[in-house]
């Protein structure tokens, strides 16, 4: 998978102090198959005085960490249901390993992998937007028997064998020539009403541009032809899909995202099948999840899941 030890940044945890409505515990590991030495962060919610039957596995994309899930995590808690919400290395409070070149398609989804069963995570609805999609997507081909449903946000399948919007080229080419990225500018920029301390939560995990290389490299990775890494895998998910998915879906798209919109969320949902009409959120961006409190609880409802 790649050589350690790796060069790595971990960002002080002073710089995570206070963020606002998001008072969790953090928890690490250390000794991932393929990973030691790299700490990685996440959370683990489960409610009071039960086990939980259903496990929320919630997946970030660019630039964001599991901050972004602040708003729904709570939601599914109060159904009863455990929350896990991991940072990707590069990302959050999870180690930054500084070579650009250390991030690819494989690296992260095999992490993924990897986590789930370090925890042993059983029954789980997918909670995927952006790169969380890209490779969370791709997960039921490895490992079907664990996942129950899906709840898919502004994502795609990155099969390799489309062309890649314009504004893709657009995003890619900014990320690429700002490689001391503002993250938490941009997301205010990409979010109405967000304030400045949850724009400096977004900034929180980056204390310099040398721990900004995952920001760097998600945007260069995406398969956006046939042989880029990744894109067979996307490709074997999406044939899964047509041939033996038939379990629960449920689809919310931010109406105004420039890139990973309604008509890529329309193309994204004819390759699953049953997947019902969307619910739309039509003042939401890419960051849906800043809207997610109503999607939470569109989505229970709509899984049958209550307290």
């Amino acid at each position: 998978m790649f050589n350690n030890p790796i060069e790595a940044i971990r960002t002080p945890d002073e710089r995570f102090d206070n963020l606002p409505g998001f008072a969790f515990e953090p928890k690490y590991l250390d000794d991932l198959q393929g990973y030691e030495g790299l700490r990685m962060h996440y959370l683990d919610l489960q409610p009071a005085g039960k086990a939980a039957d259903e496990t929320f596995l919630c997946l970030h994309g660019e630039p964001s960490w599991c901050y972004l899930y602040r708003k729904m995590a709570p939601v599914f808690l109060a159904a009863g249901a455990r929350v896990v919400m991991p940072d990707f290395f590069g990302f959050g409070r999870s180690d930054k390993p500084v070579d650009d070149n250390v991030y690819t398609f494989d690296f992260h989804r095999n992490m993924l992998l990897r986590f789930i069963e370090r925890l042993d995570l059983t029954n789980i609805t997918l909670v995927v937007q952006d790169w969380g999609g890209l490779l969370g997507l791709t997960l039921p081909v490895s490992i079907p028997d664990r996942i129950a449903r899906l709840l898919i946000m502004n994502t795609t399948l990155a099969t390799g064998d489309a062309p890649p919007s314009k504004g893709f080229e657009a995003w890619k080419a900014y990320v690429r020539d700002t490689p001391n990225l503002d993250v938490g500018r941009l997301m205010q920029r990409a979010v109405n009403g967000l304030s400045d301390a949850e724009a400096a939560a977004y900034n929180a995990p980056f204390p310099d541009d040398r721990a900004k290389a995952g920001v760097r490299r998600f945007p260069a990775i995406v398969p956006v032809t046939p042989d880029m890494p990744g894109a067979e895998i996307s490709r074997k998910a999406r044939s899964y899909y047509a041939e033996s998915w038939t379990k629960p879906s449920f689809m919310a798209v931010g109406m105004q995202d420039p890139v990973l919109g309604p008509p890529v969320m329309a193309q994204l949902r004819k390759l699953i099948p049953g997947c019902p009409q969307p619910m739309q959120i039509e003042e939401a961006g890419h960051f849906v999840q800043e809207h997610g409190e109503p999607i939470a609880h569109a989505a229970l409802k709509a899984f049958g899941i209550t307290g």
